[in-house]
């Protein structure tokens, strides 16, 4: 898989470089914004890991740009950004990004991003299927299944809303969903009440999920935000 990365950090862009590399994938560097939409041109990546802020062109530009392109294929974008308050610009509006990441972030979930981004065979095909070493959805058969070691797999008998829920946080294992955006998600414009129902859903899905619902191994509580999945791949 190729991945182009545009970073004008040259410590920042080595570092992702590196610890992509270290995982099998092949990547290419752009320092700039204008750099970043001639690089595409030339060779369209399956990737492309952006940052907020670039000289020339910022990543919002560029994002939409690649976009608007019409290039043999339509690159993943996974959009870089060290300041809070661009979060929402950078999902909520139409600049086309697929994910996002603050910094500092490790090395480990950026690893976990991309490959969560990658597993989508086909842009412009929606993933009907999200698996980890531990579970498994399926979006068409409305299936999900736990697989734990020495143990006979497990149909996970779910709500409807509980499966809307596990998929929606296993479409991007580690990244934090908070209760505003699982809202959005679940019910749309439809909701009206007290966000924190979600924590009252999340309770309900792990004590399906979850080995020991009291001490979660998948779906992790990050205080102060919302809620994330983690699972090895």
């Amino acid at each position: 898989m190729q991945i182009l990365i545009v970073e004008d950090d040259a410590e920042i862009a080595q570092l992702l470089s590196s610890t992509l590399e270290r995982e099998g994938f092949t990547c290419d560097r752009a320092m700039d914004g204008l750099q970043a939409l001639a690089a595409v041109q030339a060779q369209v990546p399956d990737l492309v890991i952006l940052d907020l802020m670039l000289p020339q062109l910022d990543g919002l530009e560029v994002c939409t740009r690649i976009r608007q392109s019409t290039t043999e294929k339509d690159p993943y974008i996974l959009m870089l950004t060290a300041r809070g308050e661009e979060i929402d610009r950078v999902i909520g509006l139409s600049t086309g990004a697929d994910d996002y990441m603050v910094k500092p972030f490790s090395p480990r979930e950026l690893v976990a991003r991309v490959r969560a981004l990658l597993r989508r065979s086909l842009r412009g095909e929606k993933s009907r299927s999200y698996q980890t070493r531990h579970l498994s959805i399926d979006l068409d058969q409305r299936v999900a299944n736990r697989h734990l070691p020495g143990q006979t797999e497990e149909i996970l008998d779910l709500t409807a809303l509980e499966f809307n829920l596990l998929a929606a946080l296993m479409s991007y294992p580690g990244r934090v969903w908070t209760r505003p955006q699982l809202i959005e998600q679940l019910w749309g414009d439809d909701f009206f009440g007290d966000e924190r129902v979600v924590d009252t859903h999340v309770g309900r899905l792990r004590k399906k999920v979850e080995v020991d619902p009291s001490h979660p191994q998948f779906i992790k509580t990050v205080i102060g935000l919302g809620y994330k999945f983690e699972d090895e791949s």
